[in-house]
Formats: structure tokens, sequence, C-alpha cells
């Protein structure tokens, strides 16, 4: 039993870097130590206990990860620093060396963090806890509260896809999850106090079942009978995993959205196979042309990655052609990155930082094309939006259904609440469409 007198009034702060999944890890972690006595310091408010949730998804993510304990060890001297996360994992000695770091917990240990806190007296030189990727089984649930309108549900953990180019199940262990009841547990809970709204999170969520022997279209379908929830999000889903049964319930589905977010990673079939994914171009297309044919307004986002090796001028004219034909929403483009340990450094080809920037940049060119327009088309229509609460004085914003980020004057009475709204046209910044709420 640990004793929580120790914790009475001391205050944390908490920073975070990479994944949703990540995020709704650190609200988890943050709940632990508040039900021990903890609350979180206020802005300007020196800190007993620093947390740093950590991403190693690319080498410009680690060092994102040391500037973060950097910075917090400056302005909170004499707090005792707790680093975890995937960078804490891969490189626990490393992040242990970190000048002011007290104690680095692994993706086992996290769960456990009071048992490390000890009586929050810094220590001489940090230490670390992290288990043998053998040895990550355990799976942490986690419902957190992004905003009063927003929750993240993880729903899975894990990866047993090791694709050449990626740390993140070296990082989060093989592929693991809570049961189907659990999952609607927490989503009842999450009604109860309010939430509008749940992003189904996790590392490959359409792997969800593994452990329980159900499975991701399971899963979906309970969701979808949770009183109180009138929104879920996928936030991520392969596209081998995601079957024409999801793609059809969704469409008649009470609650989920018509918004999908499915990674392509490259649109060239011969990178794909050096990247060791599990479909090619044509699969992938099937399923843009499904979600289409059933909900011609649904909104896809796609990842990309650029300047992977292998990648030779002629690949990447290939996929760039083949992402523009795809009626697809809006890119997430991200650089190779080069990570130690994977295969993908044992390829032929190394593409240069400055052609990475510029492929990059065309994709996001074209994303930016594929999203105008897709905003374009909604004009004058009138949809439901779920709006978040602003500070006054500034507008409003919300989501329609299909994600389309719509702006409206400040109105209090407003947050958390669906509500039907005019479209009109963009926001000076073109990040947005001005909406008048109809009442």
């Amino acid at each position: 039993m640990i004793d929580t007198n120790i914790f009475q009034d001391k205050t944390a702060v908490y920073y975070t870097l990479g994944c949703k999944l990540n995020f709704s890890e650190t609200s988890t972690i943050g709940k632990i130590l508040r039900d021990a006595g903890v609350r979180t310091a206020r802005k300007g408010e020196k800190a007993d206990i620093c947390v740093v949730n950590t991403c190693s998804v690319t080498e410009v993510a680690d060092k994102k990860c040391r500037q973060a304990i950097h910075r917090l060890v400056k302005q909170h001297p004499g707090a005792f620093v707790v680093v975890t996360g995937c960078y804490a994992q891969l490189k626990p000695e490393t992040v242990a060396k970190i000048e002011g770091v007290d104690v680095v917990l692994g993706a086992e240990q996290k769960k456990d963090l009071l048992q490390y806190l000890g009586n929050l007296q810094k220590n001489e030189s940090g230490e670390a806890y992290a288990s043998a990727l053998k040895d990550i089984h355990s799976f942490a649930p986690s419902c957190s509260r992004g905003d009063r309108t927003r929750y993240f549900l993880k729903v899975q953990d894990g990866c047993d896809y090791f694709c050449s180019y990626c740390t993140i199940p070296f990082a989060r262990g093989r592929s693991r999850n809570g049961t189907i009841a659990s999952m609607v547990e927490q989503a009842r809970q999450a009604a109860a106090e309010g939430g509008k709204e749940i992003v189904l999170t996790g590392v490959n969520i359409g792997d969800f079942g593994k452990t329980t022997g159900e499975t991701f279209f399971d899963l979906v379908k309970a969701l979808d009978e949770v009183e109180g929830i009138e929104r879920y999000r996928i936030s991520s889903i392969e596209p081998n995993l995601l079957t024409d049964e999801i793609i059809e319930f969704v469409s008649h589905s009470r609650s989920f959205m018509p918004h999908f977010h499915i990674p392509l990673q490259s649109g060239s079939d011969e990178v794909l196979k050096l990247m060791r994914r599990r479909y090619d171009t044509e699969l992938f297309a099937s399923k843009v042309r499904k979600v289409k044919e059933v909900m011609p307004d649904a909104f896809i986002g796609v990842d990309v990655i650029v300047g992977t090796r292998g990648e030779t001028d002629e690949y990447f004219e290939q996929a760039y052609e083949f992402i523009k034909s795809l009626d697809v929403t809006q890119l997430h483009v991200f650089s190779y990155s080069e990570r130690p340990g994977t295969q993908a450094l044992k390829i032929d080809h190394v593409v240069t930082p400055e052609e990475k920037h510029r492929r990059s940049q065309r994709l996001l060119e074209l994303s930016d094309e594929k999203t105008h327009a897709f905003y374009a088309r909604h004009i004058g229509q009138t949809l439901p939006v779920l709006l978040e609460r602003s500070k006054p004085g500034t507008p409003m914003h919300g989501f329609t259904a299909n994600y389309i980020r719509v702006e409206v004057p400040h109105n209090d009475t407003l947050d958390n609440q669906v509500v039907p709204v005019r479209l009109g046209d963009f926001n000076e910044d073109g990040t947005a469409l001005q909406g008048m709420v109809l009442l």
C-alpha cells in the first residue's frame, strides 16, 4: 500500500509530445496523481513534480523530448522529474542521464507511476525502469477528456506489424487491448460527465481483439449503442483492417461520423513493399471508393511519408499521381527519419534532406487544394456542428459530422452543444468556414 500523505497539496505539471494516444495516457497519469492528492500547478507556479510523456517517431521527436525536459527542469528548479513514453522505453539509460531527470519509466511501468516517486526527494542521478519488449504485456485503460466536448478513448495498444521504418512496436510492445465491456463502461462514464464526442485511439486500433477474442467491428457496434454519446470518430485505421462491413455500418450508424483517417504512407507499390506495408495501392484506392460510394461527403485524411530509403524520383512521381487521383480530403505529410535498429537502414538509395523538403511541399500544396475544394463544396449548406468553448471575444469553433471546421460568433450558452449552422465563406486565414447558428 502506497502512503499518499507525501503527495498532499503537492503540485504537478505535464508535458506531452506525439500522438493522441500519448495525450490520453498523460491524462490518466494526471488522474492517478490527483487521486493521490496532487493538484495541477497553476500557470506560472513552480511545480513539485514534472511529468514528460515522450514520443520517438522521428529523430526530430527525440530532440523535442530532450528540449522539453531541459526546459521544464529550468522552469521548475528542484522538481521531481519523471519521463515516460516511447523515447523513455527505447532509450531509458540515455534519458536517465539528462540533467535533472529523476525517474524514467518504460511502457510497462508508467501505469504504476506512484510506486516510483518515493518521497519526492531528488535522486543524485536518474534511475531507469523499462522492461524488455517480450515483457510488455499489460493494457492500461485510458479515457481522457481533451476538453469538455471531446474525449479520447484508448481501445488498443502495441503493434504486431513491424514496418521497416518504424520503432513503435519496440516502444509499445505487441498488440493488446481491453474488453469491449470495459470500453462501453468508459464511454458511459464519459457520457455521464457530459461528453458528447469520443475519439477512438490506439496504435493499431483495427487490430482490436487480439487479447480478448473480439473484433474492432464488434466494438464499434457496441459503442454505437451507448446513450449520451452523440459522436464517435475513428482516429486512424490501417486500410487492410478497414473492412467493408465497418464502412457500411458507419454509413448508417447513429453516432459514428463519416470521417476516416487511413494511413497510406506511399502511393508507390514498390515503396510499400520496401516499407513492409500489408496492402497495395489498389486495395487502398478500393477503400476510398467504397467510403465515397456510401458516404459521398465523408472526410478522408491520409498519412504519407516522403523520402524513405528507396523512394527514387520515379517512385515519388508515381506516388504523387496516385494520391492526386484519390478523392481524399487532407494529407498528413511526414518526412522520413532514420530510426536506429529498423530494417529500413538496409535499403539502398538515400533521399537528401533538400529533396525530402521539396516532396513534402508538393504534397502539402496538393493537400491544401483538396481540403479547400472539399470545404468549398459545403458552403451554403446547413449542418449540425458540435461547438467548443472559446475565450470571450473570440469566435467559437466546432466541427461538422464530416469534420469541417466552422467558426461562429461567441456565445457561452452554445458550449458543448450540437446546433444547426449555415456554412458561409472561408475565414481570413482559410482554416475554417464562417457559420451562422440557426436556432
